[in-house]
């Protein structure tokens, strides 16, 4: 019989482990948790905190080691706009069952790598257990194949499981590193939470689609039930927007940081939304409201911090000539295991640019030659004991320690708390880069920043 896995760190075992019910409190080394606690083996002979989930170190392995299907926003549509009919929802079903148990394993390997202090942690710990537990609710379905409306509407309740346990990953990292930050170095925590988050928003993103198309198909019609983001409109195919419109959503956002900025400061920026505004394309809005506000958030602030508010933060939407950027698309049908592929089903998307550059360019002072290196390091504010002078109100790197711990342990999984603690930016850059886009900040010290964000939808599908 397979012995049941548990999390390892980068210490490890020849022997059996010895059966532990509590791991060392924090602030206490594991040497110190060993040497008190009766009949137990010396730190060497024990490699990893204890786990109930039935998931066996084979399994890891063997799912760690297959081959990662790169995901693209061409995945995600293949299967056609809603309503689906029961066997195109099949299809996505058994697509996503593809994915994501190679996805889960190789998270849980990464977070084996860390040293066994930092695994350690209970936050650390807890969402260890988090992709251990949800690794081990897809496994009975790894040898499956989804052929009928039960096994699927089962099959979306394990994915609706899997998405709320996760819910609050990147809140409770960010405490969990915090608590760390003497036993890890700052450019080995923004190592593992660059690869770690972009990967959460694979899985995330391929298990939010599925349940959005089942809750929006045929078999059981009924948007408004659905545990996570459902737009009933003929653009969306699941959470994809086939005729997004950037100007509408950064217009949304202006107004909401424009709010924050009102009640924090008093003062309300002004902002212009130029080049081509009628531009539309397919993409997740759910990124792209992120990834606007937190650079709206950037801009605004440094424009009334720097008594700017006069001078309007510029917004240019300008799209990719059809022509240009990458070569087309032509998606081929995949593998057996993966659902058929119907061409027609895409055809509507032809029309899109192939991405589309949003600048923003503000009067706000720039970035200072010292910081502007760590704009994208997770650590730059998370991590440091600095303080910024006045407190809530001061400039530069945002509120710090008790204050910063007490906001990211409070936060809910969504971004705006976490921002202003130095995830704002590297976690932007991440979400656009995952479809291949990018973020390019250039500043004039002493004048204003311009942040280039590059997106690409669809493009051109043959």
């Amino acid at each position: 019989m397979k012995a049941l896995y548990r999390p390892l760190g980068r210490l490890r075992t020849t022997t059996t482990a010895p059966t532990i019910t509590t791991l060392p409190y924090w602030g206490q080394t594991a040497a110190s948790f060993y040497s008190t606690s009766a009949n137990v083996s010396p730190p060497q002979k024990w490699s990893h905190p204890p786990s109930t989930a039935a998931v066996t170190d084979d399994e890891i392995v063997d799912l760690s080691n297959k081959h990662q299907h790169s995901l693209s926003l061409a995945d995600l549509v293949k299967h056609g706009r809603p309503p689906l009919s029961s066997e195109a929802l099949y299809q996505s079903a058994n697509f996503t069952l593809s994915l994501l148990p190679i996805r889960l394993a190789r998270r849980i390997q990464a977070l084996r790598n860390l040293p066994f202090i930092v695994v350690s942690n209970p936050n650390i710990s807890k969402i260890y257990n988090n992709y251990l537990h949800s690794l081990s609710t897809l496994l009975p379905w790894k040898h499956r194949t989804i052929g009928n409306l039960d096994a699927e509407i089962r099959f979306t309740s394990v994915l609706a499981e899997l998405v709320a346990t996760h819910q609050d990953t990147i809140p409770i990292l960010a405490k969990g590193f915090l608590e760390c930050r003497r036993y890890i170095s700052p450019s080995e925590v923004t190592r593992f939470l660059d690869e770690h988050l972009r990967a959460r928003i694979g899985t995330r993103l391929i298990a939010e689609q599925h349940i959005a198309l089942h809750y929006s198909s045929a078999p059981h019609f009924d948007p408004a039930s659905s545990p996570t983001p459902c737009p009933e409109h003929p653009s969306y195919i699941g959470v994809i927007d086939t005729a997004l419109c950037p100007a509408q959503l950064v217009d949304s956002c202006a107004n909401w940081v424009a709010e924050l900025c009102e009640l924090k400061y008093g003062v309300r920026p002004r902002w212009i939304i130029d080049g081509e505004p009628d531009t539309q394309f397919a993409y997740v809005p759910m990124h792209l409201e992120y990834i606007i506000t937190e650079l709206l958030k950037n801009a605004f602030r440094a424009t009334v911090e720097n008594r700017r508010n006069r001078e309007p933060v510029v917004i240019t939407v300008a799209p990719e000539p059809p022509d240009a950027g990458p070569p087309r698309v032509t998606l081929r049908p995949p593998a057996e295991d993966m659902g058929a592929f119907r061409s027609e089903d895409i055809k509507p998307l032809d029309d899109n640019a192939p991405g589309v550059t949003i600048r923003i360019r503000d009067r706000g002072g720039g970035i200072s030659p010292d910081v502007l290196p760590n704009v994208w390091s997770y650590s730059f504010t998370t991590f440091s004991d600095y303080e910024v002078p006045g407190g809530s109100e001061g400039g530069g790197g945002g509120m710090m320690g008790s204050e910063a711990l007490s906001l990211i342990s409070g936060a809910n999984g969504g971004g705006s708390s976490i921002a202003g603690l130095g995830y704002g930016l590297p976690l932007s850059r991440a979400y656009a880069e995952y479809f291949g886009g990018g973020i390019n900040v250039q500043s004039l010290h002493g004048w204003g920043t311009d942040v280039y964000l590059r997106l690409k939808g669809v493009g051109k599908i043959q």
